[in-house]
């Protein structure tokens, strides 16, 4: 069996301001497109459908245009909502629109009961588990702690379960939306740590067939059954090297699946990119005329900050979209301090609320102090998903 994996389509995200809506359209098309030329039997759809809890109306109408097309594929479609999304809005409708073949899984209780397919091969069950926010997700799956490892277990022990139950042979493929152990992220990402643990290990998902994954926006592989499809678009400046791809995956009967990537074509990539360098020898360097109609991200090394560097930079690159200031090393003077984003980088809400009292009090917080912290953090946490979800 056939499936064609993609995540993290993002309607209505906009890029340091720049209008998305018409290449996020055509993306669309092209993944209906290539899921009806590559006879896929089914579409699998990793959550982050929607950028916001309450998208825009144009990211609507994109998604209403994306669910037209796939009705008229004729092939299932799989769905799940991701942490961007909010569950309870991407679930309206799920039933209604299951009968003309787009499954919406947006409820963790459900998660195993699955899409059941077949082919001349045997059956698949397909199993999607929306993103499960800790503290929310714990009571209803009954897990052992509020953590997003102990949660995917608790989902997952629910799927082995389930299948365990299915006649010898069936098939499995699971849809999640996790940052799991192995894999690498980029700037584009909404942090999805709790108490400063954002990662699943990949043994949650032993003894499934495949594990369609998304949230990370680079294509890659944490082992060969379990893959993540990336994102079709850059939604950063950090994934200007990305090869934007879709997943397409062959499940044999009794084989390891067969994984292959099929990468978009030229005219639906941003054209993204990067120039380094002191703001006249930009400005006058014509090695970078092929760079008047990219969308950039300029860092100046002027030992001074230039005057009205934005406002000059556009006069020859109107698309420069983000500027920053790095002055090069002066002799005897040390450049290593980091900046407060640089400081702040990969790091959990957690750490920094301890930094903060270190850095103010002269002293770190003691071991009550940290577990209040701990508490404080996972509430906040647990009150921003519910305030999506409502």
């Amino acid at each position: 069996m056939r499936f064609l994996h993609t995540s993290d389509w993002h309607l209505g995200r906009r890029f340091h301001g720049e209008d998305l809506t018409d290449v996020q359209r055509k993306i669309l098309d092209h993944i209906c497109a290539t899921a009806r030329s590559e006879e896929a039997d089914a579409l699998l759809v990793a959550g982050d459908i929607y950028d916001r809890a309450i998208p825009s109306l144009d990211a609507v109408r994109l998604f209403s245009h994306a669910l037209e097309q796939l009705a008229d594929l004729g092939i299932p479609a799989i769905m799940i909502s991701g942490n961007h999304d909010s569950a309870h809005r991407l679930g309206v409708g799920a039933g209604l629109l299951s009968k003309a073949g787009v499954h919406l899984r947006t409820d963790p209780a459900q998660a195993a009961v699955p899409v059941l397919l077949e082919n001349e091969h045997g059956p698949v069950a397909v199993y999607g588990v929306p993103y499960l926010e800790p503290a929310l997700a714990r009571d209803q799956l009954a897990a052992e702690a509020a953590s997003h490892q102990a949660v995917l277990t608790s989902a997952l022990d629910r799927i082995r379960t389930d299948l365990a139950g299915r006649s010898a042979g069936t098939r499995s493929v699971v849809l999640a939306h996790a940052f799991v152990t192995g894999a690498s992220g980029c700037d584009s990402e909404r942090d999805i740590s709790v108490g400063g643990v954002a990662h699943a290990g990949a043994s949650v998902f032993d003894g499934i067939d495949y594990v369609a994954l998304g949230h990370l926006h680079g294509a890659q592989q944490v082992n060969g059954r379990i893959h993540y499809s990336g994102s079709p678009l850059a939604y950063s400046f950090s994934e200007t090297g990305h090869t934007k791809s879709l997943t397409l995956i062959d499940l044999p009967a009794h084989a390891a699946p067969t994984v292959t990537r099929t990468d978009l074509p030229g005219e639906l990539r941003l054209p993204l990119a990067r120039l380094t360098g002191r703001l006249e020898e930009l400005l006058a360097d014509p090695a970078h005329d092929d760079l008047a109609k990219a969308w950039l991200h300029v860092t100046l090394t002027d030992a001074d900050r230039p005057y009205e560097p934005m406002a000059r930079l556009r006069q020859r690159f109107p698309h420069t979209l983000h500027l920053e200031h790095i002055p090069t090393a002066i002799p005897g003077q040390a450049t290593d301090t980091p900046t407060y984003r640089e400081r702040l980088h990969g790091r959990g809400d957690l750490d920094i609320s301890h930094d903060f009292i270190t850095v103010v009090r002269g002293t770190p917080p003691t071991e009550d102090e940290a577990i209040l912290l701990q508490e404080a953090v996972d509430d906040l946490h647990a009150r921003a998903q519910q305030k999506e979800t409502v």
